[in-house]
């Protein structure tokens, strides 16, 4: 952060260089314009601040600047999942039987459950065993037709698709698509680390990652790297700095097939039920349903969905809109259109210009502007009554992501904001609600893009320009007069543009 010295020069400067003259400022933009002295130069901000009873825009800047959304564009998903699918709507698992070839076949069909569970699963095989099936000489076909197309969407990094945020988008998910494990690091410095995965989890993690010291890693510039390869095969190189306790590590399914047929013998086995067949995937596979299993209903999906950010469902509700609103199998390009489309006929919100790639918020290639956010914000708080989402959405220092959040966890922003989050790497956003001291209440969206933090030499903890940055601009907010009357001398200057 700029020495508080030299403060009112530098902010000048910073002012006059990264915001445009607008006539339209508002004296809150003025008071907002501090805030912005924390964030690093070179970053591309956008927010907008209305009236949440009246929708009188109080305070904005590029608001109409298509910007990466990050998880705040989870809110169209929630949105158009609550107005397009039937309130009682469930993910549906089930389990058939079928004669082929004087083989008795076992057909489980997915849908896209993202919470499925092992232990469901396992329930739905022990139904064979009532059934008085001891032994299994035809195969087990995995129909996953839901869903068709790429697993993982469009713009996503190549070195986050191992790990569990970004766990492939499948009609076959099985345990969130993601597998926990450790590292340990507590030997001599220059051997190698040890990993562990629990021995029933079906999956190989290795590692020739070695020990090192602070000082070694700087030296070496060296970070701990992990590549995902086939047959859901792991590796783990570089280094890790020696430390006593292990690290935990997440592993996202990269063949969910694979897994889940893996998955499949092992319950069997557990069971106590014989096998002799084939665990294949089969689109077409069909026969006599005798098992059925229901995911959480869909207030109880939404709620994880928007309180944790939860990637897989986003994206896996994305995708089954898709399928549902055009009759297809569903996948990403057919699921954001199908939003685009039950948005604007159901909530008149028009979001032609705007690029979705998926349900989750999560590929680079998404692209938002306030308004069109602060628009989804407004008709989700005016049909709340029937919509139930403003209590799904994080609260600050109470729930969700913004829970622990430190930039509002503390008094007096503690539980006054609710908003959804959404971060990647160069994006840090909030859109929600905030009320202020005088118990006006307020609809704001944040979206602060290219934002990248100086790298620091000093070992002494630094509190992150985007923390001081949020704590100035909703602690503004909070305590803003908006009864008083207005500066004419300040009216007609930009966002951050200092008073003469």
């Amino acid at each position: 952060m700029i020495n508080r010295i030299h403060y009112c020069c530098a902010l000048a400067l910073f002012i006059s260089t990264t915001f445009p003259i607008l006539s339209s400022a508002s004296a809150l933009d003025n008071a907002l314009a501090p805030s912005f002295n924390a964030l690093p130069a070179g970053h591309n901000t956008s927010y907008l601040i209305t009236d949440t009873n009246t929708g009188e825009r109080l305070a904005s800047h590029n608001q109409e600047q298509l910007q990466a959304p990050a998880s705040t564009q989870k809110l169209l998903t929630a949105l158009a999942a609550t107005l397009y699918l039937p309130a009682d709507f469930q993910f549906e698992t089930t389990l058939a039987l079928s004669e082929s070839n004087h083989n008795q076949d076992v057909v489980i069909t997915f849908s896209g459950d993202p919470l499925l569970s092992r232990q469901q699963l396992a329930q739905l095989l022990k139904t064979l065993k009532q059934q008085g099936i001891r032994h299994l000489d035809g195969n087990i076909y995995l129909n996953g037709k839901v869903f068709s197309g790429n697993e993982h969407v469009a713009g996503l990094p190549w070195d986050i698709l191992g790990v569990c945020y970004s766990a492939p988008a499948s009609s076959i998910s099985l345990e969130h698509n993601c597998v926990q494990g450790a590292l340990y690091s507590n030997k001599p410095l220059g051997q190698l680390t040890r990993v562990n995965v629990p021995s029933h989890q079906p999956i190989r993690v290795t590692t020739n990652a070695t020990i090192v010291d602070k000082t070694q890693q700087k030296a070496q510039f060296c970070e701990l790297n992990l590549s995902a390869k086939a047959n859901n095969h792991y590796q783990l190189s570089g280094c890790l700095i020696q430390r006593d306790k292990p690290l935990p590590l997440n592993f996202a399914v990269q063949d969910t097939v694979k897994y889940t047929a893996d998955v499949i013998k092992k319950e069997l086995q557990r069971t106590g039920i014989r096998f002799s067949g084939q665990v294949l995937r089969n689109d077409n596979a069909q026969g006599k349903v005798i098992a059925r299993h229901h995911s959480k209903p869909l207030s109880e999906l939404i709620d994880i969905l928007l309180k944790d950010s939860d990637n897989l469902i986003a994206d896996n509700l994305a995708k089954t809109l898709g399928r549902l609103y055009y009759d297809q199998a569903g996948n990403f390009a057919n699921g954001t259109h199908a939003i685009k489309a039950i948005l604007k006929e159901k909530a008149g919100l028009n979001l032609d210009n705007a690029v979705l790639a998926d349900g989750s918020g999560l590929s680079r290639n998404n692209r938002l502007s306030a308004a069109q956010l602060n628009e989804v914000l407004t008709y989700i708080h005016q049909h709340n009554e029937t919509l139930k989402l403003l209590e799904t959405f994080p609260v600050a220092d109470q729930s969700g992501t913004l829970r622990y959040r430190p930039s509002v966890r503390k008094p007096p922003l503690a539980g006054n904001l609710t908003a959804k989050t959404g971060s990647l790497y160069g994006a840090a956003n909030l859109a929600g609600f905030i009320t202020t001291q005088s118990g006006k209440k307020l609809t704001v969206v944040q979206l602060v893009n290219s934002y990248h933090p100086i790298e620091r030499d000093s070992e002494k903890p630094i509190t992150p320009a985007i923390t001081l940055f949020e704590q100035a601009f909703y602690t503004t907010l909070y305590h803003y007069d908006f009864n008083r009357t207005p500066n004419p001398t300040v009216e007609g200057k930009a966002p951050n543009q200092p008073q003469q």
